[in-house]
């Protein structure tokens, strides 16, 4: 998939959290979004397989559940490190990684990807 097209889902995805949790403002200045959603899939790139490898006791014993408390730390570091967004405590966080992954899931259905496909 496009990294410019990624980068839109991820913007729409983090609006979305924002929008419908409470916990989380996101600014909404265009650079701002721009900025959060290039941290956050730089800490999805980059941390979040360490992460999913260090947990896969847990992950094994809640059947994958686990997932999503790795997405909402990954929630978490974004907004430590990204200003403009803010994340107010663990609960949101979650909240807010389960709309982030439905939206992405949902957006990503509607982009044709770029792979072929193989027999």
């Amino acid at each position: 998939m496009n990294l410019l097209v990624r980068l839109a889902i991820n913007a729409v995805a983090l609006l979305a959290a924002g929008w419908l949790v409470g916990g989380i403002d996101i600014d909404s200045g265009f650079w701002t979004v721009v900025f959060v959603a290039m941290v956050f899939g730089v800490v999805n790139a980059l941390i979040k397989p360490v992460a999913i490898f260090l947990s896969l006791p847990a992950l094994v014993l809640t059947l994958g559940l686990f997932t999503l408390v790795i997405n909402a730390t990954m929630l978490g570091i974004t907004a430590w490190i990204a200003s403009g967004f803010d994340v107010d405590g663990f609960g949101s966080a979650v909240l807010g990684a389960m709309v982030v992954s439905v939206v992405s899931w949902a957006l990503s259905m509607f982009v044709a990807d770029d792979e072929p496909v193989r027999a």
